[in-house]
């Protein structure tokens, strides 16, 4: 039965599932611990969940792997691989509201935000992945000789994938869907802070009919649980959003391991250049969004806001009368643009950062304090005077810290804009169609948004250049990371 969890906050919040999925059997840990998920909003325990470690990976691998090589999902079709991801999203979307809440919960974004942009995005790429299970097809090619030469895309088999917390329904939708619907298993460890929607979905997994073993869920912490998937020699393929840092530790555990595939979507460091011809107060407006949208918790946030010398002084003062208006509390009230950071280490990170951007000069224009005496909730804060060797402007905060940075010129900005280990994102606000095609085709990064920013779709690919990542997400570019190409010559 669903404990129904009894402060205010939480009062219309049920938490259903708190243990391992595996062999579509609901399981403890074969060490028999548990870690508790905390509410950000509070600081205080919502459940106790089922610890996974090497052991439940192993038996969780052996099972994907007999999925694969034996069970039905090997022989199921790609109409048929169609139907279930589509019966999961129909299901996603019957318990939306539901789903939402949790999320608020167990992540603290604002409830109306989860529901408004988690859940139709989330829903969106089952169905679009859905509808790509029946048509992975290959080639006819003409060779030389008296030969009838094909390629067949067929799934790599058993897939490890390891998801973030900042959106943990949405990246669980990004990895699970185009792994199923080209005929893989899975193996998946949710992020520790954030597991609760992960193991609902797993519930509903089982509702729409897909076979035992062919996703898994293994809630756990990264050195242990992630670092034994990363290894695992029988896994074929690792899928990983998170930290550059963990990055680098996976990418080795791959080669010294089977020589696993990997795709990793990774930190970002990502321009947001703003032209004095700009529609100023949609600019505003725009960065604002940017940088502060999940509460600065975005791998692709606008983190490095470049404005052309021109408008520098208007744009900081109108980005800090935006910020003072920015509503920070309690996720579940309807006003609330703003939750707290996920957990206390990602708290106590960015207050470091805060810090360090006084030390080293920058101007704080707005916030840089706590709001409230619980919880782990921070003012929007905006600095203005940043300069590129600082370390706000260099490394990733991911959280409320706008770095209003001057420029004075299209080669210059471009110059600096490249001058990072990052290339996930980048955006230009202007009016001539030159800048904007300029800055597109001449900053590195794998997306760049002209006049907008954070437009996601299910068919766009995403993802980055350098140490942003290798290979891309979602579109059919993000089928080609679940597929090994074979090529089949029969002579005539």
């Amino acid at each position: 039965m669903a404990a129904v969890l009894s402060s205010p906050i939480e009062s219309q919040v049920a938490v259903s599932a708190t243990k391992l999925l595996i062999n579509g059997q609901w399981v403890n840990s074969q060490s028999g611990k548990t870690f508790a998920t905390i509410n950000p909003s509070t600081g205080k325990e919502i459940c106790q969940v089922s610890e996974a470690d090497a052991a439940d990976v192993d038996i969780a691998v052996k099972a994907a792997r007999a999925a694969f090589d034996k069970g039905p999902w090997r022989k199921t079709s790609g109409s048929e691989r169609g139907r279930l991801l589509n019966k999961l999203a129909d299901l996603i979307e019957k318990n939306a509201d539901e789903l939402a809440r949790l999320e608020s919960l167990d992540n603290g974004k604002p409830f109306l935000v989860a529901k408004a942009a988690d859940l139709p995005l989330t829903i969106a790429c089952y169905r679009y992945y859905a509808g790509w299970a029946d048509k992975l097809q290959g080639k006819t090619i003409p060779v030389n000789g008296d030969y009838f030469c094909y390629t067949r895309h067929e799934p790599i088999g058993v897939v490890g994938q390891i998801i973030p917390w900042n959106f943990p329904l949405l990246m669980q939708a990004w990895k699970l869907a185009p792994a199923l619907a080209t005929g893989n298993t899975v193996v998946m460890k949710p992020a520790e802070q954030t597991p609760l929607t992960a193991l609902r979905v797993g519930e509903l997994i089982l509702e729409a009919g897909f076979p035992a073993g062919v996703v898994n869920l293994l809630p756990g912490y990264g050195p242990t649980a992630g670092g034994a998937i990363s290894k695992h020699m029988d896994v074929d393929k690792v899928a990983f959003t998170g930290s550059t840092e963990v990055g680098h530790l996976i990418m080795e555990a791959a080669a010294k391991s089977n020589l696993k595939r990997v795709t990793l979507e990774l930190g970002g460091k990502s321009p947001n250049i703003v032209f004095a011809d700009a529609n100023l107060d949609e600019a505003i407006e725009g960065a604002h969004f940017a940088l502060f949208f999940n509460q600065g918790q975005c791998c692709c946030a606008g983190s490095r806001l470049f404005v052309e010398e021109k408008a520098y002084d208007e744009f900081v003062e109108k980005s800090v009368a935006r910020a003072a208006k920015r509503t920070v509390g309690n996720p579940f009230d309807p006003a609330t643009e703003q939750g707290p950071q996920v957990d206390k280490d990602q708290f106590d990170k960015v207050m470091g950062y805060i810090q360090s951007g006084q030390s080293q000069g920058a101007k704080l224009v707005h916030g840089g304090g706590r709001v409230g005496d619980e919880g782990y909730f921070i003012q929007p804060t905006v600095f203005a005077d940043v300069k590129d060797n600082m370390k706000i402007a260099e490394e990733e905060i991911f959280g409320p810290v706008m770095s209003i940075i001057k420029f004075k010129d299209i080669d210059e900005v471009i110059e600096r804009a490249n001058r990072t280990i990052y290339g996930l994102a980048a955006a230009v606000w202007t009016r001539d169609i030159s800048k904007a095609h300029a800055i597109a085709n001449n900053v590195r990064a794998g997306t760049v948004w002209v006049n907008c920013y954070d437009v996601f779709d299910s068919a766009a690919p995403f993802g980055g250049f350098k140490q942003s990542g290798i290979g891309r997400e979602l579109g059919e570019y993000g089928l080609q990371q679940y597929s090994e190409v074979k090529t089949v010559t029969v002579k005539l």
